[in-house]
């Protein structure tokens, strides 16, 4: 079995998300997606709108994901391929290069985004709404 994983913090889920899971699937038989925890927002300056345990039961809920865990720390991610067994790693093309030190452990591949949609757009578009109201 091949395994594939990819990480973010899946807030506010949109056909973005859905595209780069569906495309992750592709590359294998097994998809682990490990989603920020709420504590490690924090450490990133984000906050997300959904808990952890909202956006896990929603990404549980999608046909292409096999397995949710959290994401703690950046630097978890060797120990993540390691004990999971991970063939390949997926990540956003805005990451290129960045998690090329997985490379001696599996292989790493980055996507294209979907263009015109992001989290960030759709808080900024909210807000503006908001504001005009």
């Amino acid at each position: 079995m091949k395994k594939v994983i990819t990480y973010g913090t899946f807030d506010l889920l949109h056909t973005g998300h859905i595209n780069i899971l569906r495309r992750a699937k592709e590359y294998g038989d097994y998809l682990i997606v490990a989603i920020s925890s709420d504590e490690f927002n924090t450490i990133k300056n984000k906050k997300a709108y959904y808990t952890f345990e909202q956006r896990k039961l929603i990404l549980e809920a999608i046909r292409y994901v096999d397995e949710v865990i959290p994401e703690h720390t950046w630097e978890q991610k060797t120990t993540d391929v390691l004990n999971h067994d991970i063939d390949v790693f997926v990540m956003g093309d805005d990451w290129t290069g960045k998690f090329d030190f997985l490379k001696e452990h599996c292989e790493v591949i980055y996507l294209p985004r979907t263009v015109g949609i992001s989290t960030t757009k759709i808080k900024e578009d909210l807000n503006a709404a908001s504001a005009n109201k």
